[in-house]
């Protein structure tokens, strides 16, 4: 048996067992379909050989909904990819579209059709129209369904295909021991001509899980993924997985079986479209978010899972830091990630569609700390989402703020450092080994919307603003505006980045002891032993050169460094300012 089959026959066999032949047959005829359209796909046919490096310092993305960005009478897929091409160009490389398809709820992830674009949004020529130009992300939800999807209309009438997409619970059943993400009923009742149903809903009533024990659940999510290449995408968001398998009497998050079928799906891709990655959204604790790498399975040949995954301990890691004024417990979390194979990497950010996971903070930050971190933000303006503990208990789930109002003030209070402290923030971010991300508000330095949690009630509303584009092009070209300077400040940062091959995702970072006051992080060396220390202040006094630390001292003393900024010259000497950022680089 070839090697990619025999792969994809033992994943098959530990998901299904006997009946793995069966369901590999029936994979196989979906592979062999969606390879005879290579010769007629262009962005299949153009697809990167296997095993070549996938990404590169060049590699900067942008997040955004459909619909972030509208204009009367303009298709908003239309409206968002000519603000892209017109505002930033080539700074960026790939864009994370969220879910755009047809939905009922949490503002697309509760997918009524998975082949079709929402129509308030445009069509399947505008998804592509924007592939033509950068990296299309997109989202498989593969977690769960609407209930107004015809896979659940099919389930109430007792009609394939859906009639056994879902799971049906007893609602008796002892489910304590199950992580939730929410703190809604895990259980919904369903009202069927069997009579009452309990059926499993980890996230909201609308959002029902389906039941990947069924290997037809798995053969459909395979020829959507498929459908999605076929379209264009390159990165696919593997959403909610961690909850993907479901196993009575276990927690039912980070199953053997969910990291099986995120090999599978690795396998799949890295066969039939070379180049295409893959990335985890697994909003969890650090050592469970970064287990989907698999490499726990180097010795066997892997990583085998995620190409990527999310960063989802630095948002909260660096808010930390910078509300604090001190960069210890955020230096001690970088110096201890893993060193990573060169077909690995992280998803950089600092803020997303969603909120500011606390849970990732677990085993990082004492609860007083993140309890005083919370508290700091509902003064600035936010709210904190909760999860059900298996005790019935709640605790903090998230954060929902936006970034650029997080970065208000500091546990004394609001203060006139808020840009500076937002920029010090991204360019922190943006100098990580990895590729980053930047929300559309981010970019755009949105406010808090709160008027938007009063219309849909919902937390996450507050950093989910839809901009006019008529009003956001007049901010952005106004020079008097925080919009007009946070933007373009970013945009000066980006350009440095593409241009710097010691960003490339790749490139070792060493994090250098330093003064509490201060970050030191070190990228490189390349193979031409050109390298780059990136300073950063994290407080609202100036820092004195001699008070760094000896080994930041030593390493200043080491290299010629220059300033990757020609507009800020180095000067090693007196005072970095309050969030001085300083990207040093020493050529070879």
């Amino acid at each position: 048996m070839p090697p990619f089959e025999q792969t994809v026959h033992d994943y098959l066999s530990h998901l299904y067992g006997p009946r793995a032949g069966e369901v590999q047959r029936r994979l196989n005829q979906r592979l062999e379909y969606f390879q005879s359209l290579a010769p007629i796909t262009p962005t299949l046919s153009e697809a990167r050989p296997k095993n070549a490096p996938s990404w590169s310092e060049k590699d900067q993305w942008v997040i955004s909904y459909g619909d972030s960005i509208i204009e009367e009478g303009v298709p908003p897929l239309a409206v968002l990819s000519d603000f892209l091409q017109a505002r930033l160009g080539e700074r960026i490389s790939g864009v994370h579209v969220l879910p755009f398809f047809p939905w009922s709820s949490d503002d697309g992830f509760s997918v009524i059709h998975y082949r079709e674009v929402n129509p308030d949004l445009g069509d399947w020529s505008h998804i592509r129209e924007l592939a033509s130009h950068y990296d299309l992300m997109a989202d498989l939800v593969l977690n769960h369904v609407s209930r107004e999807s015809l896979w659940f209309v099919d389930y109430l009438s007792g009609s394939l295909p859906g009639r056994d997409y879902f799971i049906e619970v007893d609602p008796d059943t002892d489910v304590s021991q199950v992580v939730r993400p929410r703190s809604s009923p895990l259980l919904v009742p369903i009202s069927t001509r069997r009579g009452t149903r309990y059926l499993w809903a980890t996230f909201s009533e609308d959002q029902l899980d389906l039941n990947f024990e069924n290997p037809d659940v798995l053969l459909e999510f395979v020829g959507i993924l498929l459908f999605y290449l076929e379209q264009g995408t390159r990165i696919v968001r593997l959403d909610a997985v961690a909850f993907l398998w479901k196993k009575l009497g276990t927690a039912c998050i980070h199953l053997p079986e969910t990291h099986t079928v995120v090999r599978l799906l690795r396998a799949i891709v890295d066969h039939v479209a070379p180049g295409t990655l893959l990335i985890t959204e697994t909003n969890v604790p650090h050592q469970e978010n970064i287990s989907y790498f698999g490499l726990d399975r180097l010795a066997k040949g892997g990583p085998d899972e995620a190409h990527m995954v999310y960063q989802f301990a630095l948002p909260p890691l660096l808010l930390h830091t910078l509300t604090r004024g001190e960069a210890s417990t955020l230096q001690t979390w970088l110096a201890s990630l893993p060193v990573l194979p060169d077909h690995c990497t992280y998803l950089n950010f600092t803020a997303s569609h969603d909120g500011i996971g606390v849970r990732p903070l677990e085993g990082l930050l004492p609860d007083h700390e993140r309890d005083a971190l919370l508290e700091l933000m509902h003064r600035f303006g936010g709210f904190v989402s909760m999860r059900s503990n298996p005790d019935g208990s709640d605790t903090p789930y998230e954060i929902n703020i936006t970034w650029f109002e997080a970065m208000r003030g500091t546990r004394r209070g609001p203060d006139p450092w808020q840009i500076a402290r937002f920029l010090c923030s991204q360019a922190i971010m943006l100098s990580l080994q990895g590729i980053p991300a930047l929300y559309i508000h981010t970019l755009t330095g949105t406010l808090n919307d709160v008027e938007g949690v009063e219309r849909s009630g919902r937390l996450r509303s507050i950093n989910r603003r839809r901009w006019q584009r008529n009003e956001l092009d007049l901010l952005l070209d106004s020079p008097s505006t925080p919009t007009h300077d946070v933007f373009h400040a970013l945009n000066r940062l980006l350009d440095q980045r593409r241009q710097e091959p010691c960003f490339h995702p790749n490139a070792a970072q060493r994090v250098l002891v330093s003064a509490p006051e201060l970050l030191a992080v070190e990228r490189g060396p390349l193979h031409d032993g050109r390298r780059l220390l990136a300073l950063y202040n994290v407080t609202d006094l100036p820092l004195p050169l001699e008070n760094v630390g000896e080994a930041v001292t030593q390493a200043l003393s080491q290299h010629a460094w220059q300033a990757l900024d020609p507009g800020n010259p180095w000067v090693a000497e007196g005072a970095l300012p309050p969030y001085a950022v300083r990207w040093l680089v020493a050529p070879s």
